[in-house]
C-alpha cells in the first residue's frame, strides 16, 4: 500500500493486485489490533542494528523515509500517536484501522487502481532479463513497465500469507533464502506448562542457554499450554532460529531487581514471618498464585513442612528456582503463529539504493518478501514503510 500510494503520488499510473477480498487484512491484527507503526530509536546506528546482519541492507532506506518520517506521514494526515515503553509508537486511538484507512485514503489520492481476489499464478519473462507479463489464476494477464512484489512471507497464513511469490521468484531465477517462522512463541519439553497456561509475568528476565548464556532479554513472557510467549519470549525465539544446536535452555528469573543475596534475605525475612505455616502456604509475597505449586513441586520440599523446620540447603533451592527457572526448548511453533518470516529474496541480488532486482531489470522489492525482519516493537512495519516508499519511488521513474 505505501510502495504503490507513493508511486501514485509520485504520478505513475498504478495497479494494485491484492489477493484478498479486502485490504490490509495483516496489518489490522499488528500490535494487537492496535498497530505498532515504528519504534522511534532515534540512533540510525542502533536501529539498523535491531534487525541484525543483515541490518545494514536497509540504511538507504531508512534515511530516504525514516521512522520519524513515518511518524510524519501519519500525523500530517490526522492520526497522533503516542511513543511507550520500549520506544513503540502507536496511534493515540489504539486502533489499527485508523492506520488502514489512512493508507486507503493515500491509494486513493494517488489514483491508484485496486483489483481484489487477484492471486497470481506466475510470471513470464521476456528476453530473460525483463518481465512481460503476470498471469493471474483467473487467466488474465498483466503488463506493465515496471513490477513490485510486497507479497509478504509465510507467518499469518490466514490473511493470505502463504509464500506464494517464493516459488514465482525461483522460476525467474531469484535465489530465496529457506522462509522459516520468526517472533513465534516458544514450545518446550515440560509438561507442566500445561498448568500454567494464560500466567502472565511482567519485570522478568528470560535468557537463552547452551552451555553458556547466549541472549537475554528483559520484560513481558507468558505461559501457553505447551511453552510460552509474549515479546521477550518472540525476540528469543528469533535468536533460537539461527541456532543449530539441539540442547537449549531457557531460564526465567522471576525477581532480576535483586541478586542472590539480596533474594535470599528476602526469603529468609519473609519465612521469619510465617515461620509457623505450612510451606505452602509461605510463598505469596514472592510468586503469582498459579506459579506456586509448581515451584513447590519442584523443589522436591514436603509441602506441609513448617517453614521455621526447612533447612538453609533447601531454601537455597528455592531460591535457584526463583533465578533459575529452567525449561528446556523443544522447537518453535509454525508460520501460523509466528509474527514475521525470517527469509526471503537474497539481499545481494537486491539493490539497496532502489529496491530493484538485480537479476530483473524491471522488477522490485519491498516488505518481508526480503530477507531481512527485526525484533518486536515497530521495527518489521518500519521496514516495510521504508522499503515500500523507496520501491514506489525508484519503480515511478521512467
Amino acid at each position: 500500500m505505501i510502495a504503490a500510494g507513493h508511486a501514485g503520488e509520485l504520478g505513475a499510473s498504478v495497479i494494485l493486485l491484492e489477493k484478498n477480498d479486502r485490504l490490509g487484512i495483516k496489518l489490522l491484527i499488528t500490535g494487537k489490533g492496535r498497530c505498532n507503526i515504528t519504534n522511534a530509536e532515534e540512533d540510525l546506528k542502533k536501529l539498523v542494528n535491531a534487525y541484525g546482519k543483515n541490518g545494514k541492507f536497509l540504511y538507504p532506506a531508512l534515511n530516504n523515509f525514516s521512522n520519524k518520517d513515518v511518524v510524519n506521514f501519519f500525523e500530517s494526515r490526522g492520526i497522533k500517536t503516542d511513543v511507550e515503553r520500549g520506544n513503540r509508537v502507536f496511534p493515540q486511538s489504539g486502533n489499527a484501522k485508523d492506520v488502514l484507512d489512512c493508507l486507503k485514503q493515500y491509494l486513493k489520492e494517488g489514483g491508484v487502481k485496486i483489483e481484489f481476489k487477484c492471486p497470481v499464478e506466475k510470471i513470464i519473462l521476456k528476453n530473460g532479463r525483463n518481465i512481460e507479463k503476470i498471469i493471474l489464476k483467473n487467466g488474465r494477464n498483466i503488463v506493465a513497465d515496471k513490477y513490485l512484489i510486497a507479497t509478504g512471507g509465510k507467518s499469518y497464513p490466514g490473511t493470505g500469507s502463504t509464500g506464494d511469490a517464493y516459488e514465482w521468484l525461483r522460476k525467474i531465477g531469484h535465489n530465496v533464502i529457506e522462509p522459516k517462522p520468526a517472533l513465534t512463541p516458544i514450545v518446550v519439553r515440560e509438561d507442566f506448562v500445561k498448568k500454567l497456561e494464560g500466567l502472565s509475568l511482567k519485570n522478568v528476565e528470560v535468557s537463552l542457554w547452551e552451555k553458556r548464556k547466549i541472549i537475554s532479554y528483559f520484560g513481558e513472557a507468558l505461559f501457553t499450554h505447551n511453552g510460552l510467549s509474549g515479546p521477550v519470549i518472540l525476540n528469543l525465539s528469533k535468536a533460537i532460529n539461527g541456532i543449530k544446536k539441539q540442547d537449549l535452555k531457557i531460564k526465567i528469573d522471576f525477581k532480576p531487581a535483586l541478586d542472590y543475596a539480596a533474594l535470599d534475605k528476602r526469603i529468609q525475612r519473609d519465612f521469619e514471618e510465617q515461620k509457623n505455616k505450612h510451606y505452602k502456604n509461605s510463598l505469596d509475597k514472592l510468586l503469582p498464585k498459579k506459579l506456586i505449586p509448581i515451584i513447590i513441586e519442584l523443589s522436591e520440599i514436603e509441602k506441609n513442612k513448617k517453614v521455621n523446620e526447612i533447612k538453609k540447603i533447601e531454601r537455597k533451592k528455592i531460591l535457584k528456582l526463583l533465578k533459575e527457572f529452567t525449561l528446556h526448548v523443544k522447537g518453535l511453533a509454525g508460520f501460523d503463529k509466528a509474527i514475521v518470516t525470517s527469509g526471503g529474496v537474497g539481499l545481494k541480488e537486491v539493490d539497496p539504493k532502489t529496491m530493484k532486482s538485480k537479476i530483473i531489470d524491471n522488477l522490485y522489492f519491498s516488505g518481508e518478501i526480503l530477507d531481512i525482519d527485526g525484533p518486536t516493537g515497530g521495527y518489521n512495519l518500519q521496514a516495510a514503510w521504508s522499503t515500500g516508499y523507496l520501491a514506489g519511488e525508484n519503480s515511478s521513474r521512467v
